[in-house]
């Protein structure tokens, strides 16, 4: 049965296993020599700075803050004072903002402006 599958996968596929070179001194010429493109999807990361800009533009307009007390050190709960709810409100405001999706494990670590940052300066696919 994977005999019959791995046939049926490589009789679809097309390798190129050499190009003519451009002289004709030579027949082939290896494919490496070719441009290499990176296997990102997500060319233009973020920089930091952006990264902390916006994070803070976010917990700041968050109706329950005062905005004077919003730095990239700020906790969520013990200097903002804001509860469970509030947090997972700010992690979907930050997703809706980054177009990303944070998963619940993740999500359930950030609980300071400092996390956030962190990981959505990390994350390959924020835009």
């Amino acid at each position: 049965m994977a005999w019959a599958l791995r046939s049926a996968i490589l009789g679809h596929l097309r390798v190129p296993v050499a190009v003519v070179a451009a002289n004709r001194s030579s027949l082939l010429a290896p494919l490496w020599t070719t441009t290499v493109r990176s296997m990102s999807s997500h060319d233009d990361h973020l920089e930091k700075t952006q990264v902390i800009d916006r994070i803070l533009d976010i917990v700041k307009s968050f109706p329950k803050v005062d905005p004077s007390k919003v730095t990239p050190e700020v906790h969520f709960q013990k200097d903002l004072g804001l509860d469970s709810l509030d947090n997972v409100e700010i992690i979907m405001a930050i997703e809706e903002e980054f177009k990303l999706e944070i998963p619940d494990k993740e999500a359930d670590k950030i609980d300071s402006c400092a996390l956030a940052i962190e990981y959505v300066y990390n994350h390959p696919m924020a835009s």
